[in-house]
């Protein structure tokens, strides 16, 4: 699906002081992406802290986002876990207006075999009333998809339309590239790795680093969709910095600290994940000061 191909942003979730959810910069950030360039926005995954939202603060995230982006970009909203009965039901009963598709993390802690990820993602797309695409994370699910299985996926169940790679493995996201089928979207995960993914026949990226420059970003991955690797470079040299120290005491703490200092959003984040260390803001602050 065309609607995938590009610049995908993880929105995270700003927190007020008291922890409550700030949906005026919630509204704000959404606004931000869209003025900058980026192709479609990911709801509650990963960098959202959904693991503690709760069913109320979920939907409230969702009816900001949709209702502020009024149908400019596409969305995609992160709905997985690990008992597959619990995500189909999900799946079935929930109301998805405003959404094109769903992001679904492979099961996580349970551990399951190639062919248990298999039968669980043929339930999931027996279940879903949207194209699906993986998410493929090993470093948090602690299995790895492996590029058959997901071949595998992507031949039998017309609507698993993609997949996000995360495992951190060029070697893995070039087999993968080469074993799916044609229209099947490769999608980065790992913000690093994009543009040689993207070089390497990827589709784009559902990006974290792309909240904080999302124009850059986005322009980069463009670049190398065109297949223009020199100026894509450039830009991705320049940006290469940001990434290491966003991800070097975990996500979000690291976009948090970074869109407190571009003055986006508070820096607030909730147990058990904690704001970034005084050290690590100075860097990101140091980086931004010098950024342009």
């Amino acid at each position: 699906m065309k609607s995938f191909i590009g610049t995908g942003v993880a929105l995270i979730t700003p927190f007020k002081e008291d922890l409550s959810i700030d949906v005026q910069a919630l509204e704000n950030l959404v606004e931000n992406q869209i003025e900058n360039g980026v192709d479609y926005l990911v709801v509650l995954g990963t960098t959202a802290e959904s693991a503690s939202l709760d069913k109320e603060e979920k939907q409230l995230v969702i009816n900001t986002v949709v209702k502020q982006n009024n149908k400019r970009l596409p969305l995609v909203l992160g709905l997985g876990g690990n008992n597959t009965r619990a995500v189909c039901e999900e799946l079935e009963t929930g109301d998805f207006s405003g959404f094109e598709a769903i992001l679904s993390v492979s099961p996580f802690y349970n551990k399951p075999t190639q062919e248990g990820i298999y039968q669980h993602f043929k339930a999931v797309a027996a279940a879903s009333p949207l194209p699906l695409i993986l998410y493929n994370v090993p470093g948090r699910t602690a299995s790895n998809m492996l590029p058959e299985t997901i071949n595998r996926i992507a031949s039998d169940f017309d609507n698993i339309i993609g997949v996000k790679e995360a495992a951190g493995d060029m070697v893995q996201a070039m087999k993968l590239i080469s074993l799916v089928p044609k229209d099947f979207l490769v999608i980065s995960g790992d913000d690093m790795l994009t543009l040689p993914m993207v070089l390497a026949g990827g589709k784009g990226v559902i990006s974290v680093i792309a909240q904080g420059l999302p124009a850059e970003f986005s322009k980069m991955v463009s670049l190398g969709l065109e297949g223009k690797s020199a100026e894509a470079y450039a830009l991705h040299y320049k940006m290469q910095q940001s990434i290491d120290l966003i991800f070097a005491e975990g996500n979000p703490a690291g976009i948090k600290a970074l869109l407190a200092q571009k003055g986006s959003i508070k820096n607030h984040l909730r147990l058990p994940l904690v704001k970034a260390t005084l050290g690590l803001q100075q860097q990101i602050e140091d980086f931004l000061k010098n950024f342009k």
